[in-house]
């Protein structure tokens, strides 16, 4: 049986054998607003709401931006430019050591998207073996070259890009050998309903034949359930530990108790999934409560010998231990053999042949 990408992806994780077709991952971005304690927090309760993966991000100023990188949102007081808080946000190659350690103990699977070839080294050398491609970086080709040459699973999100870039980065990614997951985002924060493209998902599976998934930044469990329904094979969520949180993702972000709700629903739906139903056969089980909640048919008033069933001398009436109510429509215009009492069941001996 061929391994599903989620089972491909936990490879790595030590401990880590729990059921389930959908990789769900816990984003914390740069909610941890550089505080490596707070990081380290985040890996605690995102293992405790019960996902599978925690997802940071690793920026190295010096390598990806330059000092006159626009903000998306100028929220930082602290941070006279985009550039100093990348700096203010970076963490050393023992501190993300320390992260993936205690996302180990916690059986989590470990993640950092690198936004920078010196930042995949980096994290490659902490042994991280799985490899998240941000919307940004998707026609970073020498960035995806350097990915695919560490030999794991690639996430590769899509929120920036159309399908002529999307091919590319995909084919390269898939001409490495990687095995690989592309995810439907976009790249709003928070996202409304409307712009969530659901309907990506099967035209990510049709065009390219990988697993494929939802980057979700509603702030809401719903989207993502429904991708689940649709057979997502990973789901990204951003987390936060409160509302009250410091930082622009989180408006986008799940609580952790609503990612512990998103972690049971979605496991539920794959146990829904994996047990189809046989209506007849359910039917036959249920055979008790029928007869207690069906309906047969009765008589509405005495019936002599030689009555011509009319329609209006018959009643639906419970239990449904007689002559089942479908069968009403066959009685009319049938003569009683043997008299039947207003309210009596009616049954075949009632009738002639």
């Amino acid at each position: 049986m061929t391994e599903s990408f989620r089972q491909e992806c936990l490879k790595s994780v030590p401990g880590r054998s729990s059921p389930g077709k959908c990789l769900l991952i816990g984003e914390v971005a740069q909610t941890h607003d550089g505080s490596l304690g707070a990081a380290h927090a985040f890996i605690d309760a995102i293992a405790a709401a019960g996902a599978d993966a925690v997802k940071f991000q690793t920026h190295i100023a010096e390598e990806e931006s330059t000092p006159d990188e626009p903000w998306r949102v100028k929220f930082s007081p602290k941070d006279e430019s985009r550039f100093e808080y990348w700096k203010r946000m970076e963490f050393t190659k023992d501190e993300w050591r320390g992260l993936k350690v205690h996302a180990d103990e916690r059986n989590l699977l470990f993640l950092s998207t690198p936004f920078s070839e010196r930042a995949v080294e980096m994290l490659d050398e902490i042994g991280m073996r799985v490899w998240k491609v941000a919307s940004g970086e998707v026609g970073n080709i020498p960035l995806l070259k350097r990915i695919t040459a560490k030999r794991g699973p690639v996430i590769l999100s899509s929120g920036m890009s159309g399908w002529d870039e999307l091919d590319i980065a995909v084919s390269t990614i898939r001409d490495a050998g990687s095995p690989l997951a592309v995810l439907q985002c976009t790249s709003s924060y928070p996202c409304p309903p409307e712009q969530v493209g659901l309907n990506v998902l099967a035209a990510l599976r049709d065009r390219y034949g990988v697993a494929m998934g939802l980057s979700d930044h509603t702030g809401n469990i719903f989207a993502s359930l429904a991708a689940v329904t649709l057979g997502a094979e990973v789901v990204e969520v951003h987390v936060t530990l409160s509302r009250e949180m410091y930082g622009p993702d989180v408006p986008a972000s799940l609580t952790t108790q609503e990612l512990r709700q998103l972690v049971d629903g979605t496991r539920q739906i794959e146990q829904i999934q994996a047990a189809p139903v046989d209506k007849d056969l359910a039917a036959k089980d249920l055979s008790e409560l029928r007869s207690i909640f069906t309906k047969s048919v009765v008589a509405s008033r005495a019936l002599p010998v030689g009555t011509t069933i009319a329609e209006e001398d018959l009643k639906l009436k419970k239990p449904g231990t007689g002559i089942p109510a479908r069968e009403l429509p066959q009685l009319i215009g049938r003569k009683i053999k043997q008299a039947v009492l207003a309210n009596e069941m009616l049954q075949e001996r009632h009738f002639d042949a």
